[in-house]
């Protein structure tokens, strides 16, 4: 059983949730922290495409700059399937989908927000599957993105299945020097085991050799409780630097009832961390953690009437 969490004495003083690239620049990592380029800790709140080959319709401008002016946000992540039905690499358009991404990261450079190139592995499991298409990817992205001061990278979403944190490793091993040759600095994102649960074993043996790192951790309030709050708080206060780039409140399986308490708890513990964090989804599919109703045909000019309950949630938190 575990006990309740106890969170650190000392605050950490961050800069505001809205903070802009033009302002804070080109991001890196102290120690756990996130910070500008000026050494001082920086929040990113934002929200996740779903699929980008299923809703590529949302990468759009004025889309875009809703959420920045209305919903104070400054994230944006695109999520880019890998072999998923339209993935990219199975049947989907390479040329079209790195295109839309293309696209959202012109957007969001434009409206002076930070993007996350997230490589969505899922149904494939190990990002090793599909390790030759995930070289040529990020080289071309980091070679035509090096220049910019608001890229993430998040080079596999969610290992899961049988992969362990050491196949997670030899994948990085393989991708990190790909995106360091063509952008030195860029701060990259990187799963760990268990769809990006298993902080603690990153924790115990972290990638090492390379500034700018941050290790991923997804969670779903109704289904990830106290449990895995521990493990986030036990691996930040072990030096881990931590980056929610997926989270949701209802279930696991990105619907069912929304628990609103535990979304309560997992803000107070990521507020009092200072964990960036990004919300899924973006789009209007009928699931409790689409922001947007159904019925919404609406690609942008978002009304309160057009949300899901999950984005009123996050449109309360403004």
């Amino acid at each position: 059983m575990t006990q309740a969490i106890s969170f650190l004495s000392s605050e950490k003083k961050t800069s505001s949730a809205t903070a802009a690239p033009s302002v804070c620049g080109a991001l890196r990592v102290i120690g756990t922290q996130l910070s500008d380029e000026n050494g001082n800790a920086v929040l990113l709140n934002g929200i996740s495409t779903l699929g980008l080959c299923w809703y590529p319709e949302y990468i759009n401008k004025d889309c875009f700059a809703q959420f920045k002016k209305e919903w104070n946000l400054n994230l944006i992540r695109l999520a880019m399937y890998t072999e998923e039905p339209g993935g990219y690499c199975t049947d989907g358009d390479p040329n079209a989908l790195k295109m839309l991404i293309r696209n959202g990261v012109s957007y969001a450079t434009e409206l002076d927000m930070y993007v996350i190139i997230d490589w969505h592995i899922l149904s494939d499991s190990n990002p090793n599957t599909h390790i030759e298409e995930a070289k040529a990817f990020f080289e071309e992205m980091s070679s035509e993105f090096a220049d910019r001061n608001n890229i993430l990278y998040e080079i596999c979403n969610e290992p899961n299945g049988n992969t362990t944190w050491i196949d997670v490793k030899a994948y990085a091993a393989e991708i990190i020097p790909i995106i360091r040759r063509n952008d030195p600095n860029a701060v990259v994102l990187i799963g760990t085991p268990n769809w990006s649960q298993c902080v603690d074993q990153a924790a115990a043996d972290p990638i090492t050799g390379y500034d700018n790192l941050m290790y991923t951790l997804h969670f779903y309030a109704a289904t990830h409780k106290e449990a895995l709050r521990q493990t986030l708080l036990s691996a930040v206060e072990a030096g881990l630097p931590v980056f929610v780039s997926e989270y949701g409140i209802c279930d696991a399986s990105g619907n069912g009832i929304l628990d609103y308490e535990q979304a309560d708890k997992w803000m107070e513990l990521l507020d009092h961390c200072q964990i960036s964090r990004a919300m899924w989804n973006l789009s209007n599919r009928d699931e409790s953690s689409a922001i947007l109703k159904s019925s919404c045909t609406k690609i942008s000019g978002f009304t309160e009437d057009d949300l899901n309950d999950s984005g009123k949630w996050l449109y309360g938190r403004r």
